[in-house]
């Protein structure tokens, strides 16, 4: 199964906005838009590949959602 990470971000903020405010990335499975913590997240979403999983570009990283993808990947 492939994944990807999607940005849930800060109240008030959109993926619409000028400068969206990043509130915290997400680990999906490729191309949805459900978190593996079961947050929805906005299908406009910045996303990037599950190789920033663990990095600096991918923090902060949703705890629940960092937990399942380490138990899904070989």
């Amino acid at each position: 199964m492939q994944y990807e990470m999607r940005a849930e971000y800060a109240d008030g903020s959109s993926p619409r906005d000028r400068y969206p405010r990043l509130e915290v990335w997400h680990m999906t499975r490729l191309d949805e838009t459900t978190g593996l913590c079961g947050r929805d997240l906005d299908a406009d979403a910045l996303t990037q590949s599950a190789d920033a999983w663990g990095t600096p570009a991918g923090q902060p990283l949703c705890h629940a959602c960092g937990a399942l993808f380490i138990h899904q990947v070989p």
